[in-house]
């Protein structure tokens, strides 16, 4: 039998009737992600994911790389299968795992018997794989509390499985159960951090970037496109839409006051944001705001900000320091292009001392010297839509 992939579920195995909905939603997610890689077999069974080669021109090695960053997968572990047998088990073990034992310290032998026909428990199971082992590898002691390398063993309804210590994999909910979010895509670090997180929590994205072209440069736009090219390797390809926001910044530095320049700018942007959302079927807003970071990120500031709009605005950092969210962005692979020196239209016009407190009352009567609706519509009609994917 061939290596396959085993993906272990992860909190949907807590979910009642509708478990069957986000495990198909996982298998169907699983199958488009090998598609690139070859013909895979991919089934599942018992909280488990199958992922299986059909041929040897297949891309085993790509493969297994992208099954590390499919939501709703807890661990994931290559394996090699074999008949139900403590021999053929045994026999495995030494085929597959033997380099990995012998240049361990100590071992033990874990064992799970899902498929209760067997006629050892998973403690006997261990005992008899164990001992043989232990035999074949003097040199390396037995230790069953503290092990440098554990030998695991499954014995499942089709078959039996051997294979070393699973590894990590990107946990969440698979995504598309649970809705669709527009998420505002800064150039910086805290944004694509939003979305990820967001996305892990089964969500599809499309993603809105607001551009100040002169002010702003091509080069500023192609990082964006670059920061969301690298979050669907999480999430899956996705669009960006990139609204032309100078005539905005522009009329709002002509006629407003300078105190109230971000807060008018971000208004904007959330009523944009929000008439795109509708369109492309989104049920929430996202963005990487993050409480007291900065002068528009207080309680009233994001109060005035979101009142605006009627749909939800989700905030996944809002509690977290900029220590946490750097982790973050250096592990999903985003920080050494967020910070590549290329600044967004956040920059543009920033007031030296912005109002840190503001009242809802005062900003509306300042934003009444605007065109509005007009702004809005021709920022509307000069978005374009790009498409990006994960391409290595």
């Amino acid at each position: 039998m061939n290596e396959i992939f085993l993906l272990k579920l992860g909190e949907i195995v807590l979910k009642g009737a509708n478990r069957r909905q986000f495990e198909n939603r996982l298998c169907s997610n699983v199958k488009r992600r090998m598609r690139p890689f070859g013909e895979f077999d991919v089934t599942i069974l018992q909280s488990t994911v199958y992922v299986e080669p059909t041929d040897d021109a297949c891309d085993v090695e790509g493969a297994w790389d992208a099954c590390h960053y499919i939501f709703g997968v807890v661990s994931l572990c290559r394996c090699r299968p074999c008949e139900k047998t403590l021999d053929a088990i045994y026999d495995a073990v030494m085929e597959y795992l033997a380099d990995d034992l012998a240049a361990a310290a100590s071992f033990k032998v874990e064992s799970r018997r899902s498929d209760k026909r067997f006629p050892l428990n998973s403690i006997e199971i261990s005992q008899q794989i164990g001992g043989r082992l232990a035999e074949q590898f003097p040199h390396v002691t037995v230790d069953v509390h503290h092990p440098a390398y554990t030998v695991y063993v499954e014995v499942r309804d089709h078959a039996a499985y051997v294979h070393g210590p699973a590894q990590p994999g990107a946990g969440g909910l698979p995504t598309g159960v649970g809705g669709r979010a527009a998420v505002l895509l800064s150039g910086g670090i805290d944004s694509p951090v939003a979305g990820y997180m967001i996305a892990k929590r089964g969500v599809e994205l499309e993603c809105i970037h607001f551009f100040s072209y002169p002010y702003t440069s091509e080069l500023a736009k192609d990082k964006v496109l670059e920061l969301a090219r690298l979050m669907t390797r999480y999430c899956g390809r996705m669009s960006v839409n990139i609204v032309g926001f100078t005539e905005i910044q522009e009329a709002i530095r002509d006629h407003c006051p300078e105190e109230y320049f971000t807060l008018i700018m971000r208004r904007f942007m959330m009523r944009i944001s929000q008439q795109i959302a509708k369109e492309h079927g989104c049920g929430c807003l996202v963005t990487g705001e993050n409480l007291g970071q900065v002068a528009s990120q207080t309680m009233e500031a994001m109060a005035v900000t979101h009142a605006v709009v009627d749909l939800p605005v989700f905030h996944p950092l809002i509690g977290m320091d900029k220590e946490e969210i750097v982790t973050i962005a250096r592990r999903i692979g985003t920080m050494e292009t967020s910070i590549l020196p290329y600044e967004d239209c956040c920059t543009v016009f920033t007031p030296k001392h912005p109002r840190t407190k503001p009242r809802l009352g005062p900003v509306e009567e300042v934003e009444r010297r605007l065109d509005v609706e007009g702004l809005v519509a021709r920022a509307l009609e000069n978005t374009e839509m790009v498409k990006v994917r994960y391409h290595g």
